[in-house]
């Protein structure tokens, strides 16, 4: 009776997350084509016919664009609150009004036996949010495309056992490199994307909590490495006494094959 997840996919190019229990299935995302996204779910022994709901959590197109095909062929419920879904759903193909939920941000839903709690967070975006999901006394949360943290998100994100949480870009190697200026100050800005340092800070305030495993998501290709992501948020935990593989693990994610498989129990 696990609670299960695996990054499918992250970075820029798409993203997508499955969660899943004995019985339910689900996506949060679905940003790159559906045939990548079968494929993935067939290395978790799970079918596309099994997925309950795909959760979104902002209408960029590498977190929704093989939404509409696997809701079509599969017959199943997209997740979305109110300004997203007018921001996206002329971007997603005819898709059958059983299967438009929309719920309100800081209210709870269930998904069979999973509870999620959406929350807020900043992006340039309609109105994104990341996921608190629950199941039984376990709690996994999906942090991602934030321009920085703020004790609400902290406090949603507290206590979770696992978290993935976004490590976009070095700094320096943001500054240095072949971004257009405007490119630049969006992904540096205040509804942009977290750097490695920003992740290692608040991952301190999260280690408060009972956090074990922390996977680094959504690294840009031009401006990260997964090596100097996991470096500079390492270095900042253990400046500060916090032992990694002791008190917690940090694990990457990756934008072309899947993350390791866990197992929450």
């Amino acid at each position: 009776m696990n609670f299960k997840v695996c990054s499918l996919f992250s970075g820029s190019s798409g993203n997508s997350t499955y969660i899943g229990t004995d019985k339910t299935h689900i996506l949060v995302d679905a940003g790159v084509p559906m045939k990548n996204i079968i494929s993935g779910l067939k290395q978790l022994d799970v079918n596309g016919q099994e997925l309950k709901g795909v959760l979104i959590t902002h209408e960029h197109s590498d977190h929704i664009k093989g939404v509409g095909a696997i809701s079509r062929k599969f017959n199943v419920p997209i997740y979305a609150n109110e300004e997203t879904w007018e921001a996206m759903e002329s971007k997603l193909g005819r898709i059958d009004s059983s299967n438009k939920r929309v719920f309100y941000n800081n209210m709870d839903f269930y998904i069979q036996d999973i509870n999620i709690q959406p929350y807020q967070i900043p992006h340039d975006a309609a109105d994104p949010v990341g996921y608190s999901l629950f199941y039984k006394n376990k709690k996994i949360s999906i942090t991602t495309d934030l321009g920085h943290t703020n004790n609400k998100i902290i406090k949603a994100v507290m206590d979770s056992d696992l978290v993935i949480l976004e490590a976009n870009h070095d700094a320096e190697m943001l500054k240095a490199g072949p971004y257009p200026m405007y490119l630049k100050k969006r992904i540096l800005g205040r509804k942009g994307h977290l750097s490695n340092e920003d992740t290692g800070q608040a991952l301190l305030e999260l280690i408060k909590g009972k956090v074990t495993h922390v996977l680094l998501a959504h690294l840009s290709k031009e401006n990260n490495y997964p090596q100097l992501a996991y470096q500079t948020v390492a270095s900042i935990l253990e400046s500060n006494g916090v032992k990694i593989g002791n008190d917690i693990q940090v694990d990457m994610t990756y934008r072309d094959r899947a993350s390791n498989f866990y197992h929450i129990g």
